[in-house]
């Protein structure tokens, strides 16, 4: 095990250091000037884009519409989102790189809003049919929009590898870890256990499909995130006077003008990236593969969505989860990375011994909705390189394997695996995501117009010529049908002022 960590961390220090952290940095300053910050302007659009129906009203979905709803598209990717990186990463982020690492995070929440409009608008444009619903993401848009289809066959192996076996491997480890530290039980026998009936339960979820892996998370990710929150917020309401304290920690070591112990600033730059793109995923290519699934007006709408989505993951969860631990526990910086018991600890110091089996219930509900969303977004790319039911059955059950796997594997191997895995994605999505850019930058002008005449914007293909082997928005989609007022004001707009 440590000759194969050894191996696979030397090939993420290279990346980590000198190729992912600046491509990301460079993409988001990119996209965020060539959308006029549209991660920051158009929050509001994105609270009414995640609560809007398929019929584009707030009731439920019509028949007629097929596919899933925008927010069951959110809380798929929000589940693969919202997991062990809110709760466990965090914390091997500031064992590892120390306060400053927060910092980061942030950093690379706003600057990646934009990459996540633009990746998951491309996806939204060219999805395909998929019987009643819709499927897409990076691999569909690096063929169709790029014509660049080895690329897309690459991406989708790295990303099935990544979430289907590897990030599920680390969630149930963490869940492993933390039941141990809850129970007061560290054996591999106890563990075993613990990777089997995990196994057993997402077995049953995903051999039934993805609407039932999006009815669960839509119950399980608002719930239990909910109250993870809001004993989080406990803590820092009852530390209130040591937050300018914490405040000062985190920026004056993210800037270099405070030293800690046994986290240089670059350490904690690099954690905080790292830790940050795990958590939100934002460039990564694995949200668009959910963001292609929704039944929208306009492709827009869904981009909107899941900016929200890394915003609530990276700038509400892990803040918390940071807070916590920063106001509640003494960490020694820098010297062994430090999971999920390390926020169980600092939870259990401020509101007792209840705390260290609170955080084991809240993640276990969190890290198996990331099972399943990661599973999803795997799956999508097994389905693109193959539509072999038997391939399908092959990898499900390997999946299986490696959600067990990953209760009694060390942490080191895990997160290294997974560093290696979203690096990899990070750089092919990035290269095909920038040439289109133009394409999601057309369909914000067209979205934008529509919304400046006063109508729900409806996009059609024929409205954007130039994008070509796009299946979809051919007009037939019940969803892309206006309302009888919007028409109106259509007709409205376009009669001439008489004299």
């Amino acid at each position: 095990m440590t000759f194969l960590e050894n191996i696979v961390g030397t090939g993420n220090d290279f990346l980590w250091t000198w190729v992912v952290p600046w491509l990301l940095i460079g993409a988001g300053i990119f996209f965020g000037i060539r959308t006029v910050l549209v991660q920051i302007r158009m929050v509001p659009d994105m609270f009414k884009a995640v609560v809007e129906r398929p019929n584009g009203t707030g009731r439920d979905e019509d028949e007629d519409y097929g596919g899933i709803s925008a927010f069951k598209a959110f809380t798929i990717s929000a589940a693969s989102r919202v997991g062990t990186g809110n709760i466990a990463g965090v914390a091997v982020a500031i064992s590892l790189g120390g306060p400053g690492s927060v910092f980061w995070m942030w950093i690379i929440a706003i600057l990646g809003g934009a990459t996540a409009f633009i990746e998951s608008t491309l996806a939204q444009l060219w999805k395909v049919r998929d019987g009643d619903a819709y499927r897409g993401g990076p691999a569909y848009y690096m063929k169709r929009g790029l014509g660049w289809g080895p690329l897309g066959v690459i991406f989708s192996i790295a990303i099935a590898f990544t979430f289907g076996f590897v990030y599920n491997a680390f969630q149930t480890n963490a869940i492993a870890d933390s039941l141990s530290t809850s129970m007061d039980n560290d054996s591999f026998a106890f563990k075993a256990i613990v990777g089997v009936v995990i196994a057993a339960i997402s077995g049953l979820i995903i051999f039934g499909g993805v609407q039932r892996i999006a009815n669960m998370t839509q119950l399980i990710v608002p719930f239990m995130a909910g109250a993870y929150l809001i004993v989080g917020l406990f803590v820092v309401v009852t530390n209130l006077d040591a937050v300018p304290a914490m405040f000062e920690a985190i920026i004056g070591h993210a800037l270099g003008f405070k030293e800690i112990a046994g986290a240089a600033l670059g350490t904690a730059m690099m954690q905080g990236i790292q830790r940050g793109l795990f958590s939100n995923e934002a460039g990564e290519g694995s949200a668009p593969n959910a963001a292609a699934t929704a039944t929208v007006s306009h492709p827009v709408k869904q981009g909107l969505v899941q900016t929200l989505g890394v915003y609530f993951d990276t700038l509400v969860v892990c803040t918390i989860t940071a807070f916590i631990i920063l106001l509640g526990s003494e960490v020694n910086y820098g010297e062994e990375a430090e999971g999920v018991s390390l926020t169980q600890t600092a939870l259990s110091s401020e509101v007792g011994d209840w705390g260290i089996h609170f955080v084991a219930f809240i993640l276990f509900f969190l890290a198996f909705s990331s099972i399943l969303g990661n599973y999803y977004l795997a799956e999508a790319n097994v389905e693109y390189l193959s539509r072999s039911k038997v391939v399908l059955v092959v990898f499900r059950l390997v999946v299986l394997f490696f959600v067990w796997f990953g209760a009694v594997g060390t942490l080191p191997l895990v997160f290294s695996l997974a560093d290696t895995g979203a690096g990899t994605m990070v750089v092919l999505n990035i290269i095909a995501i920038v040439p289109l850019s133009g394409v999601a930058i057309k369909l914000l002008k067209n979205y934008n117009e529509q919304r400046r005449k006063g109508v729900d914007p409806v996009f059609h293909r024929d409205m954007l010529p130039e994008a070509k082997n796009v299946e979809c928005w051919d007009g037939s989609d019940p969803v892309t049908r206006r309302s009888v007022e919007d028409r109106q004001i259509l007709r409205d707009d376009a009669t001439p002022d008489k004299p």
